[in-house]
Order: structure tokens, then sequence, then C-alpha cells
């Protein structure tokens, strides 16, 4: 738990931003975001099936590309 006091003449501005800054600091914010939208590990067969399945988009996009049927400012990453 973070703890932070106010000191002598000090703003409320000035006292939530040191607050602020020790929040950041300790690193609990990106603790909380990444268990907030943690996923399951997927299993073997399904991420065999899901680079499978995005081979073939890229396949297909290249297939296209070739023919014309893509922009020519469509840019082929690998």
């Amino acid at each position: 738990m973070i703890e932070v006091k106010k000191k002598d003449n000090e703003s409320v501005g000035s006292l939530l931003r040191r607050f602020s800054r020790k929040v950041q600091q300790s690193g609990l914010l990106l603790q909380a975001r990444s268990s907030r939208f943690q996923e399951k590990t997927k299993s073997r067969t399904e991420r065999r099936k899901s680079a499978l399945r995005r081979n073939e988009i890229v396949a297909q996009k290249e297939k296209d590309r070739k023919l014309g049927k893509l922009d020519e400012e469509f840019k082929f990453r690998r």
C-alpha cells in the first residue's frame, strides 16, 4: 500500500502529484492492468490452428497483391 502524508504548507495539487508519482514508480498500475485482462494460455493445437490461419491470410494477401487486386499503397510485411 502506498501512503503519502501531507507536508506543512503543501497544496493539495502537489500532494496529489507526489502520490501519483509514487504510484507510477511502484509499478502498481502496470500490475493491476496486466492482471485485469489476463487470458488463459492456449493449448498447443489452438496455437497451431491460429498460426495456420494467419499464414493463410498472409498467403491470400500476397496472392491478391500479385494479381493487382490490392492497392499499390499496400505494404506487405512479414
